[in-house]
């Protein structure tokens, strides 16, 4: 919707004007730092040393994070930093999603570093007003805006406007202020929370991107760990980022040619192979809705089960209908993959905006599962609107989703109930208590108050407030190091099990996706075979995140011939594309092997941070049992046959001579076993000790013996 430009008067705090400094090869060099407590500004060089060890993107906002904050700077303290920053390689236009920003700050929820990814134009904007990164300290003591205006070389920080709070019509407010007309819209992007991310700590941060086909501005989120809830403590109600336009080398590389051919080559696949392999242009990643069904991997009632009968309601076809086709979904310039599906129009049925037309992004694929099935939900039109609010108040959906189960498991329990509640009938698959609970988040009130601190808080409150059996909240309680699980059954896979429990920031699936490999297809049988897939892709995944990149382009459409290749789960052909674009990018001397190791120095230093922070040791590895096998009676016999089988053929048991309880005990002591193995042997390959800790020799094998990392390892040799 248009607004008037008048509605949204600003009054100029500070400014501060520079010269923008081009892009050479992928980089300016310069870190923009804004201190919000006393509104001062610097432009900071990048240190020699950071940009080799650190690369870009994720690895410079740890860095930069480390340098800023204490082991025990807590999320709500001016010193804590949120830095964004974007990588070499984005911002390039002529290859699919090369457009993410990265987010690093300390969690509220996990106590420790967090970092999450974003599409929008937000990143390479800030690349070009010319800055690698910015970082921002320091709270103010009254709601502001920071104002990046590339074109003029100026940076302000304004005080904002009273309303709105919320990112649909923040996002609409301010690029309607900002642009000079409505050709310019395309050149502004807005980051922005919500009214949930105040009163919770599970906020996230919307990217905006004007969408010129639909004439609309689009939102995408920075989602796990509560960066939204640091940014609006911070009393930043928006960032603003302004550019004269997008041309074709901003980066300044050093092949142009040499990305092109790769850009056509996937340009060509995503024509020719998308609709018969994931028809991702259609329906975006809900695309996987029924295959996760089909391979009882679909996420319903806190993870118990694996599919569901209703789940025909919300599969993929479902969303191919819901949303608008025909336009291209794009959430950077250039990227064919197209993925970013939207209902448009959608008019709201509930909360502060019932009746309103909106556009309501997504939902992805974790969102529709997450807030439906999980919920034992099987109605779009609730996860439409969910998905909705969600985004406007600035909650992450993941989170959400899974902690609105794991309440309903409590409730079904008797662990809560309606007095706790506040009269809210939580059963599974009641909608509108579910929808209410997340108004009450946004409100400030209620029981929404005890549910937006998320699941490791919960569990905490439950037993201390209700007597709640603790082992019972831990092994249904999904969530790891205080982050909620994203949308998958982990139960029958134990490399995904590790996938899941050994990330370093907690379980998200951007880290390690191994199911397939290795509960489908049987690709990685035995402990050193899945040690070896759980430090392969969690490393090159890591990479993706260092230099900007998005991770759908590189397995969500694969080469026709990608099944005859050697290793057809890591695409090697895409694999070389990312290798040839970041030395046509850089100039650097690159190969796979250099990436591995680019990513093994920013991963292990993400977890010396961690250890840092007081966490990053084997015990906070340690899983809850739904993840790993059924925590019920109720769920053993759901898959009795196949359990049975397992005690038999694996553990040498007979169950016809055991009791139901028997029989769940047992399957529980030896999936338990598996998994420490599994500890065991995906450390020994990753270079750190039984307790989960990087040995000195290693991290001065990889170059990430800087002496501060080693002060922290040393007493955890």
């Amino acid at each position: 919707m248009e607004i008037p430009k008048n509605q949204v008067a600003t009054r100029p705090i500070a400014e501060f004007n520079y010269e923008v400094t081009p892009l050479y090869r992928g980089y300016t060099d310069k870190i923009l730092y804004i201190n919000v407590s006393d509104y001062s500004f610097k432009i900071r060089d990048v240190p020699v040393e950071m940009k080799e060890k650190f690369i870009g993107g994720k690895g410079y906002g740890l860095k930069l994070l480390w340098d800023a904050t204490k082991p025990d700077t807590r999320w709500n303290d001016p010193e804590n930093e949120l830095v964004i920053s974007c990588g070499p390689i984005g911002g390039i236009t002529q290859y699919s999603g090369t457009g993410k920003s990265l987010v690093v700050t300390l969690s509220p929820a996990s106590g420790s570093v967090t970092d999450s990814n974003a599409g929008g134009y937000f990143g390479p904007f800030v690349k070009f007003s010319g800055f690698d990164s910015i970082e921002i300290q320091g709270k103010s003591d009254r709601d502001v805006l920071i104002v990046i205006d590339g074109t003029k070389g100026k940076v302000t920080i304004e005080e904002a406007p009273e309303e709105p709070k919320d990112s649909h019509l923040l996002a609409d407010m301010l690029t309607e202020k900002y642009a000079d007309d409505e050709r310019d819209k395309i050149n502004v992007s807005v980051v922005s929370s919500g009214q949930a991310a105040e009163h919770s700590w599970l906020g996230m941060m919307n990217f905006s991107f004007f969408d010129r086909k639909k004439g609309k501005v689009r939102l995408k989120q920075a989602g796990r760990g509560g960066t939204g809830t640091v940014l609006r403590d911070k009393k930043i109600k928006a960032l603003v980022c302004k550019i004269p336009g997008v041309k074709g080398n901003l980066n300044n590389v050093v092949d142009m040619n040499a990305i092109i051919e790769r850009g056509k080559n996937f340009n060509r696949e995503m024509r020719e192979l998308d609709e018969s392999q994931s028809e991702m242009r259609t329906k975006g990643t809900a695309h996987l809705m029924e295959i996760m069904n089909d391979y009882d991997l679909l996420p319903v009632m806190n993870y118990k089960f694996g599919a569901h009968d209703e789940s025909p309601k919300i599969d993929s076809e479902v969303w191919k209908s819901l949303f608008q086709q025909g336009t291209p979904d794009g959430c950077w310039i250039g990227c064919t993959m197209s993925c970013s599906k939207a209902v448009n129009p959608y008019i709201v049925r509930t909360g502060p905006y019932k009746g309103q037309e909106v556009i309501a992004d997504g939902p992805e694929y974790e969102n529709a599962a997450g807030l439906g099935s999980n919920c034992g939900i099987f109605d779009p039109y609730y996860i439409i609107e969910a998905n909705f609010y969600c985004d406007t108040y600035g909650m992450d959906t993941i989170s959400w989703g899974t902690l609105v189960a794991f309440v309903m498991e409590c409730y079904e329990n008797g662990i809560l109930n309606k007095e706790r509640t506040g009269g809210l009938d939580l059963h599974f698959g009641n909608a509108d208590a579910a929808i209410e609970l997340l108004h009450q988040v946004a409100r400030g009130e209620g029981f929404g108050l005890i549910a937006g601190k998320g699941v490791r808080k919960m569990k905490e409150i439950f037993e201390k407030e209700y007597g709640a059996d603790p082992q019972f909240l831990f092994d249904i309680g999904m969530e790891n190091k205080g982050l909620e699980y994203s949308e998958y059954v982990s139960k029958e896979s134990l490399a995904q099990q590790g996938g899941f429990a050994m990330t370093n920031k907690g379980p998200q699936h951007d880290e390690a996706w191994l199911i397939f490999m290795d509960m489908v297809n049987n690709q990685i049988p035995t402990f050193e075979d899945k040690a070896e897939a759980l430090h392969y892709f969690p490393m090159f995944r890591t990479w993706f995140a260092l230099v900007g990149l998005c991770k759908l382009p590189w397995n969500d459409v694969e080469p026709a011939n990608n099944s005859e290749t050697d290793e057809p789960a890591k695409v090697p052909e895409h694999v070389d594309n990312y290798v040839t674009i970041y030395k046509a990018v850089t100039g650097r001397e690159f190969d796979n092997k250099k990436l591995v190791e680019d990513s093994e120095r920013v991963y292990n230093f993400q977890r010396i941070f961690n250890l840092r922070r007081g966490f990053g040791t084997r015990r906070w590895d340690a899983q809850p049992f739904r993840a790993a096998g059924p925590v019920t009676l109720e769920e053993y016999e759901s898959r009795m046959e196949r359990y049975d089988k397992q005690l038999k053929e694996l553990v040498g048991l007979d169950p016809e001579k055991m009791t139901l309880e028997e029989r769940h005990r047992a399957l529980r002591k030896f999936r338990e076993e598996q998994y420490e193995k599994l500890l065991d042997a995906v450390y020994l390959r990753r270079g750190w000790n039984n307790n989960g800790v990087p040995k000195i020799e290693f991290l001065k094998k990889i170059g990430m013996d800087l002496p501060e990392v080693l002060e922290v390892v040393k007493l955890y040799q």
